[in-house]
């Protein structure tokens, strides 16, 4: 019994690294194509590319239960939506449009920095909201997180307040966005693909207006200005699929792990972030 404890925790813990890899992967993909729409595009509309994103993701989870049925769909009471999956939802829109938004002002490493903030809005989150109690080790963890954005922020030479603002304040979205879904993924016994499908098409229905009221004629000005209209379209579709690849690995690592996991898993992340630039043809702002 004990062997098969052992070998059951273990197969978790792979389960959950492999989980991380993944998500990192989609994560800095996504990253970077945002970045290349936003610049080499001159698609220099947020909420539209967070709009799109979540349509492909609509889609794709409704391909995933109903026509390739890799999960059974766990049905759910419209209060339930309304209560429990729609303020996640809300929050993730958030989330994905500040993320975006900060992209078009500074460059991905200081906004992937500044993300590294996360971990410290979790536990503060977690502490004054939901009342859980943290050892004193974990908040002296938090003492060099915050003294190294301070000092990243000081010295970076691109640095943008409009782009810092929306960055620190996507942190706070993403904290909340974590607690929630790891409330819903635990509690509810929810999925990764069954969140996704019933999150996306809240949070297309959340951006839809505003992303047509606010750019919807420079959009529509972009479609008879740009050269090469195909190309780009598929580059941006490109992203949302990858975009319903990263939304489906975010919930999963967050079943897999918890919400501290998942966040400090991200400031791991980060380093990578730091390298690709160099190693790939990304646009900068530096």
């Amino acid at each position: 019994m004990e062997d098969g404890g052992k070998a059951a925790a273990g197969l978790g813990t792979l389960r959950a690294v492999l989980a991380i890899l993944q998500w990192w992967g989609f994560n800095v993909t996504v990253i970077i194509m945002n970045k290349w729409i936003f610049q080499k595009l001159d698609f220099k509309f947020p909420l539209t590319v967070s709009c799109v994103h979540f349509i492909c993701s609509s889609i794709g989870a409704y391909v995933a239960i109903h026509v390739l049925k890799a999960k059974p769909l766990i049905e759910v009471e419209p209060e339930d939506r309304w209560k429990r999956i729609f303020p996640m939802s809300f929050v993730f829109c958030i989330n994905i449009v500040l993320g975006n938004v900060s992209l078009r002002y500074i460059p991905v490493s200081f906004m992937q920095t500044i993300k590294s903030f996360t971990p410290a809005t979790t536990v503060i989150l977690q502490w004054l909201v939901w009342s859980k109690h943290f050892e004193w080790r974990i908040w002296a963890s938090l003492v060099p997180i915050v003294g190294g954005i301070l000092l990243t922020s000081v010295t970076e030479l691109s640095f943008n307040i409009f782009g810092f603002c929306a960055a620190m304040v996507g942190c706070l979205a993403t904290s909340t966005k974590t607690i929630l879904a790891e409330s819903l993924l635990h509690g509810y016994k929810f999925d990764s693909i069954n969140t996704v499908y019933y999150m996306a098409p809240f949070a297309t229905m959340i951006l839809a207006l505003p992303a047509m009221l606010l750019e919807g004629g420079g959009v529509i000005n972009w479609f008879y200005t740009h050269d090469s209209i195909v190309p780009a379209l598929v580059i941006i579709l490109g992203s949302g699929v990858l975009a319903f690849c990263l939304n489906f690995s975010i919930f999963y690592v967050i079943h897999s792990t918890t919400a501290v996991t998942f966040n400090v898993a991200g400031n791991l992340k980060v380093r990578h972030d730091y390298i690709l630039p160099y190693v790939l043809p990304v646009p900068s702002t530096r």
